[in-house]
């Protein structure tokens, strides 16, 4: 019996952990049902090779921007730019960006001003927005609160592992909340609460691959076949059986990222 398909909806396939070796990694996501994945450009300067990966694989789909971590030591990008790269038919998102002031609250002002970037190009071409936050909540919410009451957009909250406060704010803006291997660490039961009052309806998974392996592969590089494993502790977590739960975060990823949907109707 084959396994329930499921989407990686965030990794990052063109770092040096996968060079030579991505048609490997998908195959074997395949195998675990995992179909389609979402490799993710945090530098722009990266995006053609990004976007190579993306071409030379049909189940992945790429999203592009200036992960908050580099806005300061990396040119500020332009809602131009941004647009321009959405023209790609495998262009899904824009992102990653966000606030991090864990390990860069020096540069805050200046990612305050790229998020606003980002948010701005998502206004426009209507992709969905890929947002990193860290030790930032209070500014984050206040941020896409203020742009969404300026023009309408969507976001994911990747990797989510932020407060209770931030994960209501974003579900108040019809936002979606991503499960990484995070949900799936033993001493996580705090954040699986707060997945858990969430809708399943807005509930996407993703590995952050290489990082943050889930159980039983913690501490080892991550692969997107294993968003497979956050998968089933969120079927847990919501009390469903994991065929249903893995088909509820399907349609909710082609909610969100409809262009991959449209796109693989239209190659098929």
């Amino acid at each position: 019996m084959s396994e329930p398909l499921i989407t990686d909806s965030h990794c990052h396939l063109d770092f040096p952990d996968f060079e030579g070796q991505v048609g490997d990694f998908v195959a074997k996501a395949a195998e675990a049902g995992v179909h389609r994945m979402v490799t993710i450009c945090t530098k722009l300067k990266n995006e053609p090779s990004v976007r190579a990966i993306a071409e030379a694989h049909a189940p992945i789909f790429y999203a592009a921007g200036t992960h908050p971590m580099s806005a300061a030591s990396e040119p500020l990008v332009t809602v131009e730019e941004l647009v321009e790269l959405s023209s790609h038919p495998k262009f899904v998102g824009i992102g990653e960006t966000g606030l991090d002031y864990h390990y860069t609250a020096e540069s805050a002002e200046i990612q305050k001003t790229s998020l606003r970037v980002h948010i701005q190009a998502a206004q426009e071409t209507g992709l969905p927005l890929i947002i990193h936050a860290r030790a930032a909540d209070e500014d984050m919410a206040r941020i896409l609160a203020e742009e969404h009451a300026n023009a309408p957009y969507s976001c994911v909250m990747h990797c989510f592992s932020s407060s209770a406060e931030l994960a209501k704010a974003a579900l108040d803006l019809g936002f979606y909340l991503s499960m990484s291997g995070i949900a799936a660490f033993p001493k996580s039961q705090e954040l699986r609460d707060i997945f858990a009052s969430a809708p399943v309806d807005r509930i996407l998974v993703e590995t952050d691959a290489p990082y943050l392996a889930p159980p039983p592969f913690r501490g080892k590089r991550n692969e997107p076949s294993y968003v497979a494993h956050t998968a089933r502790k969120g079927a847990e977590v919501f009390g469903m059986d994991y065929a249903d739960f893995a088909a509820q975060t399907e349609a909710n990823f082609e909610r969100l990222f409809s262009k991959a949907t449209l796109t693989q109707a239209s190659a098929a």
